[in-house]
């Protein structure tokens, strides 16, 4: 994000509506080099909005303006932009189709009412394609499809609305045909050649039909008019149970005026699409929120950029109520510890409200409930914050975010890299819900969890960007220690060399533990030989020492320490002297011990087609995993529970995704430590 009031010279969209019935905010998905990117610039130069369409390959598009897009030649952000058709405001949403950038895909599904799911004309319906067609589904979005790319020597749009239709199930119908260099509308136009076609079509749309009367007449020969059919298409359309086929080519034009119009009629308004719960900061559900400009200010952070010129930009959506420049707001993020963003809530003051358009900022007087704009300098605003009035904080239900699984361990170049690092990988984590950041303890090591390897190739790329040169080195895993067998320990910690001595003896008995017992301390001296009041000093020193780790270095633990004995001086025995005989009785007993080195272990839980199931099996075997079980659904899919080292799952989500086709996902859950073989 950037230069404000840089439009090239156009202004088409940036103005502010007053009506959310006035508004379509349409998510574009589709698998990466679908032609999403330039389907949108097609389209908004269409609009009027931009004199000359960019430019993928070149780097001129309006919505991959992130230097990693440019380099990539594909997209790794959302980004909007916005265009008029008629008297309705479009926000077109663009979002990577790339596997490792769902997250934005995510951000953009919630800022969206409706999705336009784009195919191209020649390469078909892929695994990936299929996998974004259900997160489409999953949050019951209104979805038509475009197949794009229409001028390809290899395209052929029957075979892709075959292919669609197949994929995606029933409710695919085309809506639009190609003929004669143009389209003929199935409903608006001439039919001729395509009886069947719009036999179809009509049939289709009556199933979707309130009026249960409709497909009886419909079936008796009576002609049905096109305005009940658009009527019912458009109630279809919203309900998410229709998805229109529309042929669309960005480069002749063709299609994009029939898509326009398809969107500002068949595309259901903030009005018509279901908005999020939301509640009070304490929890408790708050009543459901309408598309009111005049109701309670509520609106969602979707996406968090910060530019060198104007600081920290947040591109909002407004669910309810109306965001005006000057207000004073609520921030609120909560529920995200887990991935480094810390809950937090402030009262701030929001600058100036804009219009974006891509990279650029139009500023505009206000934005309402429906709308999408983006506001500058809320320092605590994250992606996913709830912006809201600050006499009436609320929070929106968060979405949900997929877990990074691949760590990749960052060491700043320099000292004078420190500083910079530790700020660029603030601004990132406050951006990117789907980067985690870790700062482990026991391998000092800095870990950046992503999505993938194109993901972290973007956030080392960031971070490189903002002045923070980093390298990478491999990533450690905590291991840990523990007694193979019983063990005895004599601690003697005696220094009387002038002043107030130190005198503390301890004997003690180590035994091992099952898997997962943790540490236990027993007292079992008698006769007082060692004073009640240092038993406790013996274990603080024991602990110290288990944490410090022993042969290795590695923290101990399934272990039972029992003492048995010891001796006392009544003027220089103190807490201290003991807590240095119980570490150095410990190091006695490991030095006369047979002692384990342990691995986490992760239990990983594997969703993958049927057809990939003996490779993933082999592979897991070939990592030293145990499968616990599987289980088949109907969908010609199989989840696999297994356990597996944690040092065998440190590439795993790019090595599956290879193996798979990109057709599988994991989870992992730590479960306990197990012997290191040897």
């Amino acid at each position: 994000m950037g230069a404000k009031n840089n439009d090239n010279g156009h202004s088409a969209g940036s103005v502010a509506v007053d009506d959310p019935a006035k508004v379509r905010n349409v998510v574009l998905v589709g698998p990466s080099g679908a032609g999403k990117t330039t389907l949108t610039e097609a389209l908004l130069t269409a609009s009027g909005v931009l004199t000359r369409a960019g430019s993928v390959t070149e780097g001129t598009t309006v919505c991959d303006h992130d230097p990693a897009a440019v380099r990539q030649q594909r997209s790794v952000g959302l980004a909007v932009a916005p265009l008029r058709h008629g008297d309705i405001k479009i926000n077109l949403i663009d979002t990577p189709g790339y596997a490792d950038f769902v997250g934005e895909l995510r951000a953009g599904l919630r800022a969206a009412d409706a999705a336009l799911f784009v195919v191209n004309a020649f390469e078909g319906v892929d695994a990936s394609t299929t996998t974004l067609w259900a997160e489409c589904a999953a949050v019951g979005m209104p979805r038509a499809v475009v197949i794009t790319r229409t001028d390809h020597h290899r395209a052929d749009v029957a075979t892709a609305i075959a292919a669609c239709q197949e994929a995606f199930g029933a409710g695919v119908v085309p809506l639009y045909l190609p003929k004669d260099g143009g389209l003929v509308g199935l409903i608006t136009g001439d039919p001729e050649g395509f009886e069947a076609e719009r036999a179809e079509l009509i049939e289709a749309i009556i199933a979707e039909s309130e009026d249960e009367s409709l497909m009886d007449r419909y079936l008796d020969g009576e002609e049905i008019d096109q305005a009940t059919l658009v009527a019912d298409l458009e109630t279809a359309v919203a309900r998410g149970s229709f998805h229109p086929v529309l042929p669309v080519c960005a480069s002749t034009g063709v299609g994009l005026p029939e898509l326009l119009d398809g969107i500002a009629r068949a595309f259901p308004s903030p009005l018509e699409h279901p908005l999020p719960e939301v509640t009070g900061l304490d929890g408790i559900p708050r009543p459901r929120l309408a598309a009111d400009p005049e109701g309670p200010l509520v609106a969602e952070v979707v996406r968090t950029a910060v530019d060198s010129y104007v600081g920290r930009v947040s591109v909002v959506r407004v669910f309810s109520g109306t965001l005006r420049p000057e207000n004073a707001v609520h921030v609120s993020g909560h529920g995200m510890a887990d991935r480094g963003h810390e809950d937090h809530d402030a009262d701030e003051r929001v600058a100036h409200v804009y219009s974006p358009l891509g990279s650029a900022l139009r500023e505009v007087p206000y934005c309402v409930a429906g709308d999408v704009c983006a506001v500058t300098k809320l320092g605590s605003a994250e992606t996913g914050d709830t912006v809201s009035a600050p006499d009436r904080p609320l929070l929106v239900s968060p979405w949900s975010m997929p877990e990074p699984l691949l760590p990749v361990a960052v060491v700043p170049r320099s000292r004078s890299d420190e500083d910079n690092l530790a700020r660029n990988l603030n601004r990132l984590v406050a951006g990117d819900p789907t980067l985690r950041l870790e700062r482990n303890a026991e391998t000092h090591q800095m870990v950046l969890w992503c999505m993938g390897e194109a993901h972290a190739d973007v956030v080392l790329a960031r971070l490189r960007a903002g002045g923070a040169e980093v390298d990478t080195e491999p990533v450690r895993v905590s291991l840990r220690e523990t007694f193979g067998a019983v063990a005895k320990g004599h601690g003697r910690h005696v220094k009387q060399s002038g002043g107030h001595g130190q005198y503390a003896v301890c004997d003690i008995v180590v035994e091992p533990l099952p898997r997962g017992g943790g540490f236990e301390f027993v007292d079992k001296v008698v006769g007082g030989a060692v004073p009640h009041q240092f038993i406790p000093s013996i274990e603080k020193g024991v602990r110290a020492q288990l944490d410090r780790g022993l042969q290795a270095g590695h923290p101990v633990v399934d272990i039972r320490v029992t003492v048995v004995d010891g001796k006392a001086h009544s003027v220089d025995s103190s807490d201290a002297a003991f807590q240095t005989a119980g570490s150095l009785a410990l190091k006695d007993a490991a030095a006369n011990a047979r002692m384990s080195l342990l691995e986490p272990t992760d239990e990983v839980s594997i969703h993958l087609p049927d057809e990939h199931l003996g490779t993933v099996l082999g592979d897991l075997s070939g990592r030293r995993g145990r499968v616990l079980g599987t289980e088949s659904d109907s969908t010609a899919h199989t989840t696999i529970r297994a356990e597996v080292p944690s040092s065998a799952l440190l590439r795993y989500a790019v090595e599956l995704r290879s193996l798979t086709s990109g057709t599988a996902s994991f989870t992992r859950r730590f479960v306990r430590y197990d012997p290191l073989p040897d």
